[in-house]
């Protein structure tokens, strides 16, 4: 499990003086960047081989507040990947500086090809980094099916 500590700023919060929605995500993406920049993931090699990290989806489940004043830690795993590492899924959960669980977030992404704006695989040395991270206990492949549990479509208003 990759951990990584955060402060909770005053620019983190919202009108009810805890910490906002939009914080939970940005310390979320914070954490994936970081995770991926060790893995060899940073913005120069992302630009040479012309990928992205795109988010289907974070689902994220608050169980308490949380308050400025005192760190958090935010984690992440590895939950799922296809077997092209097109697909990921990957789980984050937030703690108190007492290590009391107070979010959880299931989030689902894949990578796209800048350049097509299509969605493909990883080559064999960023696929290779991730065959040798530590996977999550209950760790799947992925498939096209697992992306769509939660399929919407858009509705036009014309």
């Amino acid at each position: 499990m990759y951990l990584k500590d955060f402060e909770i700023r005053w620019s983190d919060t919202d009108a009810n003086r805890h910490l906002a929605n939009s914080a939970y995500l940005n310390f979320m993406s914070h954490t994936r960047m970081a995770f991926l920049m060790e893995l060899g993931f940073n913005q120069k090699t992302m630009a040479e081989h012309e990928i992205g990290p795109v988010v289907f989806y974070e689902h994220v489940y608050y169980f308490k507040e949380a308050f400025p004043g005192k760190p958090v830690k935010v984690s992440m795993e590895v939950k799922g990947m296809s077997e092209d590492g097109m697909f990921f899924e990957f789980h984050h959960n937030f703690y108190d500086h007492k290590g009391r669980n107070f979010a959880h977030c299931e989030m689902m992404g894949a990578w796209v090809n800048l350049k097509t704006r299509s969605l493909t695989g990883l080559n064999d040395v960023f696929l290779d980094a991730f065959n040798n991270i530590e996977k999550a206990e209950d760790f799947k492949v992925l498939t096209k099916e697992h992306t769509r549990k939660f399929t919407k479509v858009p509705k036009d208003l014309v």
